[in-house]
């Protein structure tokens, strides 16, 4: 089969593809035609080796796994001897540790979850590590109930445009805070306020949150505490810029500490996947309660455009990838 390969760190220039062997199932295995792929912010660190404190798990001087890509959708191809989850034929989307920009991908069967009858594939393919990254902030770690005013700082990116939705579908009041070239497409899926934080400073408005969600890393940490009602909720899923070596790993220690202090809650966001947040991510889309923002519709062939252009920042939802299923 085809695959894209990173053979050394780096950014899109170093991909190439392959002609890889097709992978067999392992016992808990499912092996996926992959129909659809997304980028994450994910895919960029492990591609780049930063910060560099991955490399002790991931490879010092070259990846250990040269395959690449998370998310995607697809359709099951073969299964383990001990899956009884899926079988063959069955529509399944998920976030998998890596190989999804492939013609076909192996993995557990922990990773996946069906995609329901009226959902896309391209849908389901775009959802995954964004879309379970705005619901454990949201719901999980800012028990979010209806009525709580919630802020989304980074609202128009890949996490931010679910975080909007999903707040919404959840009952809460939503201030989004974005650039000017995205302020009508936040308005669009949702948000009841839109700042514009070229001309407005969110922090000083005199407005308080019950949940301020941060993606945009760009504030200090005293700002948003001013911006948070004395019980609210700060979650980050960010953290400041910190360097190749380090990344945010200072900002989150300074977040961690402060929490010690303050009868607000403030918490990093590490999300794990599950497939019970798929599922549920994927009765909101049926419903027409949540519908993925996708910036650029690209060919799977041209993965290593799409990762360049992504590494450049000012997301507007997602890049998607599509590919033309094998058998």
């Amino acid at each position: 089969m085809t695959a894209w390969v990173a053979p050394r760190y780096g950014g899109g220039e170093v991909l190439r593809t392959e002609i890889v062997p097709r992978p067999e199932p392992g016992e808990r295995d499912v092996v996926v035609c992959v129909h659809a792929a997304s980028l994450c912010s994910g895919d960029l660190h492990l591609l780049s080796g930063t910060p560099y404190l991955l490399r002790l798990g991931f490879g010092l001087r070259r990846p250990k796994n040269r395959m690449i890509g998370q998310n995607l959708a697809g359709e099951v191809v073969a299964v383990g001897a001990e899956v009884s989850e899926f079988q063959v034929g069955d529509r399944v989307f998920g976030e998998v540790p890596s190989g999804a920009f492939a013609e076909f991908v192996r993995a557990d069967v922990k990773w996946f979850a069906l995609v329901p009858d009226g959902l896309d594939m391209e849908t389901a393919a775009a959802m995954p590590d964004s879309g379970m990254t705005a619901l454990q902030g949201l719901r999980d770690i800012g028990k979010l109930a209806p009525g709580h005013r919630v802020l989304v700082n980074g609202a128009s990116g890949g996490v931010g445009t679910f975080a909007v939705q999903i707040a919404k579908a959840l009952g809460a009041h939503v201030t989004a805070v974005c650039s000017t070239r995205h302020l009508d497409m936040v308005r669009e899926i949702g948000a009841d306020t839109v700042i514009d934080y070229t001309t407005t400073d969110f922090a000083a408005r005199g407005e308080t949150y019950d949940i301020i969600f941060d993606l945009a890393g760009n504030r200090k940490l005293r700002d948003h505490r001013r911006a948070l009602t004395p019980e609210g909720v700060f979650i980050s899923s960010a953290g400041a810029p910190g360097g190749n070596w380090f990344g945010p790993i200072r900002w989150l220690g300074s977040v961690l500490l402060t929490n010690l202090f303050t009868s607000q809650t403030l918490k990093p966001l590490l999300m794990r996947p599950a497939t019970a947040d798929l599922q549920y991510l994927a009765e909101l889309a049926t419903t027409g309660s949540l519908r993925p923002v996708i910036q650029r519709h690209l060919p799977l062939s041209e993965a290593a455009a799409a990762i360049s252009l992504f590494a450049e920042g000012h997301a507007s939802g997602k890049t998607l990838l599509t590919a033309s299923p094998v058998r």
